[in-house]
C-alpha cells in the first residue's frame, strides 16, 4: 500500500484492522489465555514470524515463566522459565524497555532457554517487548523472525508494544478476577471451618450461655493454666474439665479425675503423691500417686473445697514447683501436669472461716469458669431430654421414642435444685414407667407436678421473670436462624421493628448467632 502523504510504503491501514481485530477477541474472551495461543498464531502469520510467546511475571517478582506460545512444542514452553534479569526476556522485565537482536546466533545475551530449533542457512532476529500495565511491568511479548539480510525491524517492534498494551489490559483483568475468586473460595473455606464456632463434643447445650461457655473452654484449652470450674452440684464439671483437655495439647496424655471428697485424709496425700514401701502400716509395696500417673497430661482434682489444710500446703507446692515427694520418700520428682481443679462450695467464705488458704485459692484461681445451672438455660431442657432418652436406650435396652408435650411443658417449668444429674434420673425414671414407649406428664414424679411442693417456685417480679423468658426465646430463634433478624421476627410473630426494639433492650449481638443452627442436627 502506497502513502500519498508521505511518499512511501504504508501499513497503517492493515496493521489497524488487525489491532481492532485481536481486541475484539480479547475483550470477549472467557479465558484469556487459552485464547492467547491462537492469537499468537495469528500474530506470527500477519508478521511472518516463526515464534511467538508471552511470559508472565509471578506475583512474587522472582520467576518469570511463558503462559502462552505458538511454534513452541509442550516440552520447549516448560524450559522457558527465567528469573529477572537473566538473559534478553530477564532484560526486558528488569529495564522495561525493548530489546532487538538482529541474529541471535551471534548474542551471546540470548540464552534460548527454550531450545526451539532455528531453520537452517537462515537468520533469525528477536524482538521482546515489554507488558506494562500502569507502569507495572507485568511479562513481555515476543517474536523469532527469519530473514536473509539486514532488515529495519522497528515496525515490528511498534507494533509489538501496541499489541503487548492490549495483551496487558485483558491478563490483568482476568488475573484480577481470578484473584477475586480466590479470595471468595478461602473466605468460603475460612467461613466453614476456621469461623465454625467452638462445640466440645461431650457437651449437650445450645443456649447463649453454653457457648459464652464453649468460647471460655476454647480460649483457655491450649493453654497450660490452671483451671477452677465453678457451678452446681450435678452441673456436669467434670465434662467441661474433659474438655479442655480434649482441645488441648495434652490430649493424648493421661487425664486422671481425683474426687478429694472420697478420700479419707489419712490417705488422701497417697493417693496424691504415692508412698514409698513400708512408709506406714499396709504400705506393703510402693505406690504411684495421682500426679506421676498424670505426667505429662492432665489431673482433675474435683471437690478441691474439700481438701485439708495440710494437703493444701503440698499442692501448692506442687502448682509452684512442678515437684513432689512420695510419703516416707526423700526423692524429688519432677511432674509435667496440667492441674485443673472444680468445686460447688463458697471458697471465700471458707477463707474467711480459716478453713481454706487464701495463697492456694489464688493459685488454683488462675482462670474461673462458671457453669450456669440447669434453671439457667432451660433452652437445653429439650435437648437433654432427647439426649437422656437416647442413651438409656441403648443403656437399658428400651425402646422409648418421644416425650408428650405436656410432660416438656412440666421439665421447662421446674427449676431442678440437682442439675443435670436430677433431669437425667426424672427421665430414667418416665422411662421405666412408661407403659407405651412415650413419657407423658403423669410418668414424671410428683416433685414436678407442682412448683410449691418442691420450693421451687421462681421469684422475682412478673415483669422481671417474663423478661427473662422473653430474651431467651429471641436468643433461641436467633441461634435456630444463623443470626437472621428478618426470618427470626418472623417466626417469633413481630415485625422487624419490635424486633430490633427486644435486641437492644437486653442488648443481645446478633453477629453471636452466625453459623450456629448447624451445629443443632
Amino acid at each position: 500500500m502506497y502513502c500519498e502523504r508521505k511518499g512511501k510504503d504504508c501499513y497503517a491501514e492493515a496493521d489497524l484492522e488487525f489491532l481492532v481485530e485481536i481486541s475484539n477477541v480479547l475483550s470477549h474472551s472467557e479465558d484469556i489465555y487459552k485464547n492467547l495461543e491462537g492469537l499468537l498464531e495469528n500474530l506470527c502469520k500477519f508478521l511472518r514470524a516463526q515464534h511467538s510467546m508471552v511470559t508472565i511475571v509471578d506475583s512474587n517478582q522472582e520467576r518469570i515463566m511463558i503462559s502462552a506460545a505458538y511454534g513452541l512444542t509442550a516440552e520447549e514452553k516448560s524450559r522457558g522459565t527465567y528469573k529477572v534479569g537473566e538473559g534478553i526476556i530477564g532484560k526486558v522485565v528488569e529495564s522495561g524497555k525493548p530489546v532487538i537482536i538482529t541474529d541471535v546466533q551471534k548474542d551471546t545475551t540470548f540464552l534460548n532457554k527454550t531450545g526451539a530449533k532455528k531453520p537452517d542457512g537462515q537468520i533469525t532476529a528477536f524482538i521482546c517487548v515489554p507488558i506494562i500495565l500502569r507502569g507495572e511491568i507485568i511479562g513481555t511479548l515476543s517474536i523469532h523472525k527469519t530473514h536473509h539480510f539486514d532488515i529495519d525491524l522497528s515496525r515490528e517492534t511498534k507494533f509489538l508494544n501496541v499489541v503487548g498494551t492490549l495483551i496487558g489490559k485483558n491478563i490483568s483483568i482476568h488475573r484480577k478476577h481470578i484473584e477475586e475468586l480466590e479470595e471468595l473460595r478461602k473466605e468460603n473455606l475460612r467461613l466453614k471451618s476456621s469461623d465454625k464456632p467452638f462445640k466440645p463434643d461431650n457437651i449437650i447445650g445450645n443456649s447463649s450461655l453454653m457457648h459464652d461457655l464453649y468460647q471460655l473452654i476454647e480460649r483457655v484449652s491450649p493453654t497450660n493454666s490452671t483451671v477452677m470450674i465453678r457451678g452446681e452440684s450435678g452441673v456436669g464439671k467434670e465434662l467441661i474439665a474433659e474438655a479442655i483437655h480434649k482441645a488441648s495439647a495434652r490430649a493424648s496424655k493421661p487425664f486422671i479425675k481425683v474426687n478429694c471428697s472420697a478420700l479419707p485424709e489419712n490417705l488422701i496425700e497417697s493417693e496424691l503423691f504415692g508412698h514409698e514401701k513400708g512408709s506406714f502400716t499396709g504400705a506393703i509395696a510402693a505406690h504411684t500417686g495421682k500426679f506421676e500417673q498424670a505426667n505429662g497430661g492432665t489431673i482433675f482434682l474435683d471437690e478441691i473445697g474439700d481438701v485439708p489444710l495440710s494437703i493444701q500446703v503440698k499442692l501448692l507446692r506442687v502448682l509452684q514447683q512442678r515437684q513432689i515427694e512420695r510419703v516416707g520418700g526423700n526423692t524429688t520428682i519432677n511432674v509435667d501436669v496440667r492441674v485443673l481443679t472444680a468445686t460447688n462450695r463458697d471458697l471465700e467464705d471458707m477463707i474467711k472461716a480459716g478453713t481454706f488458704r487464701e495463697d492456694f485459692y489464688y493459685r488454683i484461681n488462675v482462670f474461673p469458669i462458671y457453669v450456669p445451672a440447669l434453671r439457667e438455660r432451660r433452652a437445653d431442657i429439650t435437648m437433654l431430654a432427647d439426649h437422656f432418652i437416647n442413651k438409656l436406650n441403648k443403656q437399658n435396652r428400651m425402646n422409648v421414642k418421644r416425650i408428650t408435650g405436656g410432660a416438656l411443658d412440666m421439665l421447662m417449668m421446674y427449676s431442678y435444685p440437682g442439675n443435670i444429674r436430677e433431669l437425667e434420673n426424672v427421665i430414667e425414671r418416665a422411662m421405666i414407667l412408661t407403659t407405651d414407649n412415650v413419657i407423658h406428664s403423669y410418668n414424671l414424679p410428683p416433685s414436678l407436678q407442682t412448683g410449691v411442693s418442691s420450693n421451687t417456685v421462681g421469684s422475682g417480679s412478673l415483669d422481671l421473670l417474663l423478661g427473662k423468658v422473653e430474651k431467651q426465646m429471641i436468643i433461641d430463634t436467633l441461634i435456630a436462624n444463623n443470626g437472621n433478624m428478618t426470618k427470626a421476627a418472623s417466626q417469633l410473630g413481630i415485625t422487624e421493628r419490635i424486633m430490633g426494639l427486644r435486641v437492644k433492650k437486653y442488648e443481645i449481638n446478633t453477629m453471636n448467632y452466625k453459623h450456629l443452627s448447624n451445629d443443632n442436627s
